[in-house]
């Protein structure tokens, strides 16, 4: 879905030179760092940041899905090679138990120790951080992201990183300046921009360090056994503190584009300071808003007030949840299971806008970032919005008499001609059953919205055999505008709070006819019955 294209036309660049999508906008900052070209002719370097002490969630989702979106939009601006390296902070040291794994007391025992000299609490692979990097590889791979996979540790134990950790012991006043007036008094005392590993404990260490020979790359420290030891810093025996290995990353690997989240952004600052302390030129990029939950709280793995990336695609394709994630990058959104269905709809929405716009209209279109211009010509004959009221008062249904009643709505609908919509049928299903059919109830009618409901009954029992949902919806209109109702408002509310249960809903005349007049009917004696 997401892998880069690189069939460009010369319309295609110029729109996209001038367009104000926002993959665009952060591309033509690539465009700019590179007019000439990556010197060397390297590829231009995109990383995501990965911190594999937990499992992958909607998150790492959102940010290799957004990265991987500003390099397609590179794509269209310039013939410049490009990789994509999904990094794996795995040389970190464990610092909590997390809530969702098994084996608790055993990892506690290790706490401190690199994630990968760590035993996998689940018991499949060699160490804890192993585990989890194979989920993110799946994770990444279900998706169809094109990526390199990189590990901390296989770069520190590798020799990778020696010549950088050279350049931070070098430089070490240096970054001490940039990173000592940012911390409290007490943690002055102990901070070091390099982080011994303990030849006896094995523990990632915070201990004040001397640097003995920054060519030899060597250091000294006071173990946490209390003896004073001098060894190498190279070869994975140490691991630089994450703002000092974050800057090193970027210039020791040459990344040129890397976003993070808001909350980032004073690390964004010191790392940028110390990437030039060392030499380096710091990547472009840009800081992206967090989620929020449905009170307006930040979401947060440790409160479990957020939505999993397996909730949401429980109840809603993929497409739309890079739906929600394109839009507005920048702006808090709430991220809770009630913007599902919109999200389903709006993507939809926009999908079938598509193919008549002009190109810089195409441009602006999320659905074009979500599918690199290669967006699908189906289109649906119904709203997610409609299924979900339609199997709302169905109550138990099943995909097959779901689509009983699609045929009366749009008569060649199979399952085979129309995937996609069966797809949708399933997500409606399981939400409806989920979060819509708890929260139904039909109230009585009462006052003129009685008459409206016979006058309602009449119509429709006088329609003929077939009447197309824009014969149904003059008729709701016009018992709406003669039914002594203060507006229109009130008469569509009443037929949904009455005939549906819910506060809000479809276009009625699109309702009825997919329901079917008869069934539509019955609802109308139902309601009138509580009267």
């Amino acid at each position: 879905m997401l892998s880069p294209a690189r069939i460009m036309t010369t319309d295609l660049r110029s729109a996209a030179l001038d367009s104000k999508a926002w993959p665009f906008e952060e591309a033509r900052k690539l465009l700019k760092r590179y007019p000439d070209g990556k010197p060397g002719g390297g590829p231009v370097l995109f990383e995501t940041g990965y911190g594999p002490s937990g499992l992958p969630h909607i998150g790492t989702f959102n940010e290799v899905l957004r990265t991987t979106m500003v390099r397609n939009a590179f794509h269209a601006l310039s013939d410049q090679p490009t990789r994509l390296i999904a990094f794996s902070d795995d040389m970190d040291g464990l610092r909590k138990v997390p809530d969702n794994v098994p084996n608790g007391d055993m990892l506690r025992a290790h706490l401190g120790k690199p994630l990968t000299r760590i035993p996998d609490p689940f018991g499949k692979f060699d160490s804890f951080a192993a585990h989890n990097n194979a989920m993110l590889r799946q994770f990444l791979d279900r998706f169809g992201f094109d990526y390199d996979f990189a590990s901390s540790t296989e770069y520190y134990e590798g020799g990778r990183f020696d010549d950088a950790i050279k350049g931070v012991l070098r430089h070490y006043q240096g970054i001490l300046d940039v990173m000592l007036p940012t911390l409290r008094a007490e943690r002055r005392e102990t901070y070091s921009p390099v982080l011994p590993v303990s030849p006896t404990s094995g523990i990632v260490l915070q201990v004040p360090v001397e640097v003995v020979d920054a060519e030899a790359g060597t250091i000294a420290f006071t173990d946490d056994s209390g003896e004073r030891i001098v060894q190498s810093a190279l070869g994975g025996r140490s691991k630089l503190q994450w703002k000092v290995d974050w800057a090193m990353r970027w210039v020791a690997l040459g990344v040129d584009y890397e976003m993070a989240g808001k909350d980032l952004i004073d690390s964004v600052t010191q790392s940028s300071k110390i990437a030039r302390v060392l030499g380096g030129r710091p990547p472009e990029g840009f800081n992206y808003e967090m989620f929020l939950d449905e009170k307006g709280e930040k979401i947060s793995k440790s409160k479990g007030n957020g939505l999993s990336l397996d909730q949401w695609l429980t109840y809603g394709p993929e497409e739309s949840l890079a739906f929600f994630a394109y839009r507005e990058p920048k702006k808090a959104k709430a991220l809770h299971f009630g913007v599902i269905p919109r999200a389903v709809d709006d993507y939809w929405q926009f999908r079938g806008n598509y193919p008549t716009q002009e190109l810089p209209q195409k441009l602006g279109n999320p659905v074009h970032h979500i599918h690199d211009g290669k967006v699908p010509e189906a289109t649906l004959p119904v709203t997610f919005g409609l299924l979900l009221n339609l199997v709302g008062v169905m109550g138990e249904a099943s995909q097959e008499q779901v689509w009983g009643y699609l045929r009366n709505y749009v008569p060649d609908a199979t399952p085979e001609h129309d995937p996609e919509l069966d797809r949708l049928i399933g997500y409606a299903l399981a939400y409806a059953r989920d979060f819509v059919a708890p929260t139904l109830h039909r109230r009585a009618p009462a006052g003129v919205e009685i008459d409206a409901l016979r006058r309602l009954d009449a119509d429709l029992a006088a329609l003929p055999a077939g009447a197309s949902a824009e014969a149904i919806q003059n008729v709701v209109y016009e018992i709406g505008k003669t039914a002594g109702f203060d507006t229109l408002r009130d008469w569509f509310k009443a037929l949904y709070e009455t005939l549906l249960g819910s506060e809000q809903g479809p276009r009625m005349g699109s309702f009825i006819a997919l329901y079917g007049v008869e069934n539509s009917r019955r609802l109308i004696a139902e309601a009138l019955a509580k009267a």
